[in-house]
């Protein structure tokens, strides 16, 4: 049945519930309903089932991560950050979307302030998005073609499946510089990739013997975050990429949001501010781009969930000159746009279900050594 476009409005201003419901009013969207807070939130989506949700963070008797913990526990309906964006509240943004927000966008930072106006468009734009995606909705993925069983070279540091846990990144070394690698591992996730991320990132093996660089499209502040919180459920060391950055196995460098990430001639991280690609800073496909020149055949690219085309023109090269692409299947992607794209230019050699993912990066790696004795070390 077609999507209605029934939206729920919640935050505990009135003045930001008008504002946002006569933005979504004008765009021919059906607000059905406003909330104050969550607990008002989840008494109407258990009575007017909203097609989508817009939700504030911070709100009395019970915030916005309470509320979205809950929701997707008994109700799961998609939902749309609406955040003030600040590194103060990066965490509880980025637990939204862990828990399986569609996104988060801007809000004005003031109950008088007017410049939720320029983002109106974005937020419209977002809010038509949800309704289309598959947040909260029951799927079985496709089957696949590969083994779901981790090699068992890494079942050994594999020991808790899709159960993640807090104290399991603590005590791990700083892991020094190690330029001795043959593969490098390239991941680019956008909407819906927090939560994705979290079944990929913590289930790689300890001893994966490549470098693993990320872009994950977040707005600006948020990203030194989101490597905490994998760093804290991982077996791999993960933290923000910065310049000059030595790529060493093991280590998961996230590219910094609003900074494009390329290499120089000694591989070593190179970080700009050239204009965004694909309306995007950092973009996966520049990233992509740079390490097909400069790491050549030893590469396994991964495409995950996303809006837009970002990572195709770059999985397409990275293929082409004898790398591996991954891209995430439609039946398990909130948003089957980059993977999709990725798919169509020709750059994907497997597409495969969310829970595949980590054992497929293992696999290949693994293959790729074997085919490459000979590590690179960068001088």
């Amino acid at each position: 049945m077609e999507k209605t476009g029934k939206v729920l409005v919640v935050d505990d201003s009135a003045f930001m519930r008008k504002m946002v419901g006569d933005i979504l009013r004008q765009a021919d969207l059906d607000v059905i309903a406003t909330a104050y807070d969550g607990l008002d939130a989840l008494d109407k989506v258990r009575k007017l089932h909203p097609d989508v949700i817009t939700l504030d963070i911070e709100m009395p008797r019970m915030d916005g991560v309470s509320f979205l913990r809950e929701l997707m526990r008994t109700d799961p309906t998609p939902v749309v950050v609406l955040s003030s964006l600040t590194a103060e509240g990066a965490d509880a943004t980025l637990q939204c979307l862990e828990l399986g927000a569609f996104d988060c966008l801007r809000k004005p930072s003031g109950a008088i302030s007017l410049d939720i106006e320029s983002i109106s468009k974005e937020i419209v734009k977002n809010v038509k998005e949800a309704i289309r995606s598959r947040v909260g909705v029951q799927r079985t993925a496709r089957q696949a073609t590969v083994t779901h069983d981790f090699p068992k070279s890494a079942q050994r540091d594999i020991s808790t499946g899709n159960r993640f846990s807090a104290s399991r990144g603590v005590g791990k070394s700083a892991h020094p510089v190690n330029t001795n690698y043959s593969t490098v591992v390239l991941i680019a996730s956008s909407t819906g990739g927090p939560a994705a991320l979290q079944k990929v990132i913590p289930l790689l093996p300890a001893n994966l013997g490549a470098p693993v660089m990320l872009v994950q499209h977040l707005p600006v502040g948020f990203t030194a975050s989101l490597a905490q919180r994998l760093d804290a459920v991982s077996n791999l060391v993960v933290r923000e990429a910065k310049e000059g950055d030595q790529l060493s196995p093991n280590v998961v460098l996230v590219a910094p949001a609003g900074r494009h990430l390329t290499f120089d001639e000694r591989r070593r991280v190179v970080l700009n501010s050239d204009p965004p690609l694909w309306g995007v800073r950092p973009a996966a496909d520049v990233m992509f781009l740079s390490a097909a020149e400069r790491f050549g055949t030893g590469l396994v690219a991964v495409v995950m969930t996303g809006m837009g085309k970002d990572g195709s023109l770059g999985a397409k090269m990275i293929r082409r000159q004898g790398g591996v692409c991954i891209a995430q299947d439609e039946a398990s992607c909130v948003i089957y746009g980059m993977p999709k794209a990725a798919l169509e230019a020709g750059g994907v050699d497997k597409l495969v279900p969310l829970d595949s993912i980590a054992s497929e990066i293992v696999t290949a790696v693994e293959q790729m050594e074997r085919s490459r004795p000979i590590a690179l070390n960068a001088k």
